[in-house]
């Protein structure tokens, strides 16, 4: 008993982080496996409480997050949520806009996410080469990233495509086959 007094004693966060922070992790998850209507519903979730503090830098964050998310699956906008609220945004975000639109270059995390990130950024800009393409449906399959993996996928069909290389094709189709559901 004593112990369970220590370790409630100490002082609780908000309701609004705990919740935001679940929700936004919780998008990040079904928005990598694919499911868009689970995804989009944690996303307007953790919007919502990040809405209740007044604050639109926190939101302005979290579309920044989306938009990274959506590179790692080479689906590129002008990040146009983020961009209605950049006045209220710090240096940070900023910066991280700016790299997200590929006018700035940024030092990559070692984390599965960031390197997935870079790549697409890399792709946006045409300076991606074929180690890396290859290097990021590695990173997706690794992952159970169904998204970003079938987004990949569809960069190796069009590359063996161009080059005529039909052993290559068959077996990329056959992996977003199983990818996709469709094995």
């Amino acid at each position: 008993m004593a112990f369970l007094c220590a370790c409630s004693s100490g002082p609780s966060q908000p309701d609004w982080q705990l919740t935001s922070y679940a929700a936004m992790d919780h998008f990040q998850q079904f928005y990598l496996k694919g499911n868009s209507g689970s995804a989009d519903a944690e996303f307007a979730r953790a919007k919502s409480e990040l809405s209740s503090t007044g604050r639109p830098a926190l939101v302005a964050r979290a579309e920044l997050v989306r938009c990274a998310l959506r590179a790692t699956s080479l689906e590129f906008d002008d990040c146009p949520a983020f961009e209605a609220l950049r006045a209220d945004a710090g240096p940070e975000e900023l910066g991280y806009a700016d790299y997200l639109a590929g006018r700035s270059e940024r030092l990559v995390e070692e984390t599965p996410i960031s390197k997935l990130v870079s790549y697409g950024i890399k792709f946006k800009s045409g300076k991606i080469t074929p180690a890396e393409i290859n290097a990021a449906v590695d990173l997706s399959s690794e992952q159970g990233w169904r998204r970003p993996l079938l987004a990949w996928l569809g960069v190796q069909e069009k590359r063996a495509e161009a080059a005529g290389d039909a052993e290559a094709l068959a077996r990329i189709r056959r992996r977003i086959a199983v990818t996709s559901g469709g094995i």
